[in-house]
């Protein structure tokens, strides 16, 4: 209840959402080297965003030596086969948990303000332990072409499991898992991008 209080009025759709130069979008499993399809809607929402110009930068993180595979290598080739520069696509193979991602963007990437990809049943926590680690997002709803059987799991899982320690995280102050030296690639990404913006005729994206 306290994580959706939280994330009220913070989830949108691809096509309400305002726009924000940086997206951060999260991994999940793999299957045989390519996205799995909760990873697939997550995917997809952010490749819409970009296309429609909602978003500049693509900070994908998750687990690059996760069980299933490398979450980073399956998500960046799946964006880049839907249209989205390679220069605009940064990894972070060290977002092993939400709060990792969070935490992670906000610390060693100097993210301020971002965008947040992945299902409905995952936002209000997303949204919530991205404001914790103290950033600004919006959370953006991901479809899944999944089972009932696996979303109704997924979701049981979540409220009875994940979010509770979500809770227990922030009340003790839980430190990121692994923890990194400043990176400016977000902001070198964005730099470029901007110049690339400013060529067109367009505006300044460089704020992280």
């Amino acid at each position: 209840m306290w994580l959706r209080k939280l994330s009220a009025g913070r989830i949108f759709s691809v096509d309400d959402v305002d726009p924000v130069p940086v997206v951060i979008v999260f991994g999940a499993q793999v299957k045989q080297g390519g996205p799995g399809s909760f990873l697939t809607g997550r995917l997809a929402a952010t490749a819409d965003l970009v296309r429609s110009g909602k978003a500049d930068v693509v900070l994908a993180s998750g687990d690059r030596n996760g069980e299933s595979g490398d979450e980073i290598a399956a998500m960046t080739t799946y964006l880049v086969n839907k249209g989205v520069p390679r220069a605009q696509i940064v990894g972070d193979g060290l977002g092993l948990r939400t709060l990792d991602t969070g935490l992670r963007a906000s610390r060693t990437y100097g993210v301020r303000r971002a965008l947040v990809v992945s299902q409905a049943f995952h936002l209000p926590r997303v949204v919530a332990l991205c404001t914790h680690a103290g950033l600004d997002v919006s959370g953006v709803i991901a479809e899944c072409d999944c089972r009932r059987r696996i979303l109704q799991k997924n979701l049981a899982r979540e409220v009875l499991l994940a979010r509770p320690k979500a809770v227990l995280d922030m009340v003790v102050g839980k430190r990121v898992t692994v923890s990194s030296p400043p990176d400016p690639a977000v902001r070198d990404a964005l730099r470029n991008r901007s110049a690339v913006h400013a060529q067109a005729g367009g505006g300044d994206v460089s704020a992280p």
